[in-house]
């Protein structure tokens, strides 16, 4: 099972502890450049807004938007953005081509052109932009109260958009740290997040529901280990389907943490059940034989 679709062995796993960290919320250095538009961020907004691929966009990129890109320009994490390769109504997923400080993340050796080293091609990263204006922002502070990372947070829509994409971020580094594999996450500035890039010249990877399951059984193996690794790391993923697992170089990946909670949010069993039935009614059409309760106990299984 740890060969097919990739599953991380348990030695890898560094099981984060029941501790969290309240994260700011407040405004970012982006937010300060908005204010300012000094003429270098002037000229750097309107080379955006004039690109072909960002002609929509204006629901997306309002000025501290631009700020935030500008910023991960300028500390290395990206060099160029692409087109949009996913939309929603709370977000819209771009390529870009990775900067030297995203390269140095995903391990991508770049080399020193002064030295005359020779560079690898940088890495194609993903750059997830929210709505400030757009987003369902009452759905998602629902999934932000209860969460001791974000107590004390107000009814402030830029509030709470700006807190959905730093737990994102940190809801990332929590799973990779729990042996589930996910997108690496790179950097987050405001509401930009930006990540590793899952697909190949040809477009992005596949979900479960695109693809034939040639082996269900196994794949089920893979995706209740991945959600046990999560419980036991503390979060519940919340929107867990087939819609948001992916099979990538043959390996399947989780995504979409935006909105996972911890063990402590006062819905957090009602979410682990709604994602036990999801899964488990997918694979059932599949021909697996599984249940509900199945899942749910074997996810659960360290509890007293």
């Amino acid at each position: 099972m740890a060969d097919e679709y990739g599953l991380l062995a348990e030695d890898a796993v560094d099981v984060p502890g029941d501790e969290w960290e309240q994260l700011d919320v407040s405004d970012t250095e982006a937010d300060r450049i908005a204010r300012r538009r000094d003429r270098e961020f002037d000229q750097f907004r309107k080379r955006i807004k004039d690109a072909d691929q960002f002609k929509v966009e204006q629901s997306v990129f309002d000025d501290a938007t631009y700020a935030a890109l500008y910023r991960l320009v300028q500390n290395g994490f990206v060099d160029a953005l692409g087109g949009a390769i996913s939309t929603g109504k709370e977000a819209n997923v771009h390529t870009a081509l990775g900067g030297r400080k995203s390269a140095e993340a995903l391990g991508v050796d770049v080399g020193d052109a002064a030295r005359g080293e020779a560079a690898d091609e940088r890495p194609e990263v993903a750059v997830k932009v929210y709505r400030i204006n757009a987003s369902d922002f009452k759905d998602m502070r629902s999934y932000l109260e209860g969460d001791p990372r974000f107590e004390g947070l107000g009814g402030d829509k830029k509030g709470v958009v700006l807190a959905w994409t730093k737990k994102e971020f940190a809801n990332l580094q929590r799973a990779r740290q729990a042996g589930v594999r996910v997108p690496t996450p790179i950097a987050v500035e405001r509401n930009a997040l930006v990540m590793e890039y899952l697909g190949t010249a040809e477009g992005r990877a596949r979900r479960l529901s695109e693809v034939d399951v040639e082996n269900p059984e196994t794949a089920y193996e893979v995706v209740r280990e991945y959600m046990r690794r999560l419980y036991r790391a503390g979060l519940v993923h919340g929107d867990l389907s087939e819609y948001n697992v992916v099979v990538h170089e043959d390996r399947l990946v989780v995504l979409d943490l935006g909105q996972a909670v911890t063990v402590h949010h006062p819905n957090s069993r009602e979410f682990l059940e709604r994602d036990c039935h999801n899964v488990a009614a997918f694979f059932r059409r599949q021909g697996a034989d599984v249940s509900d309760d199945e899942l749910l106990a074997f996810v659960t299984d360290d509890e007293e």
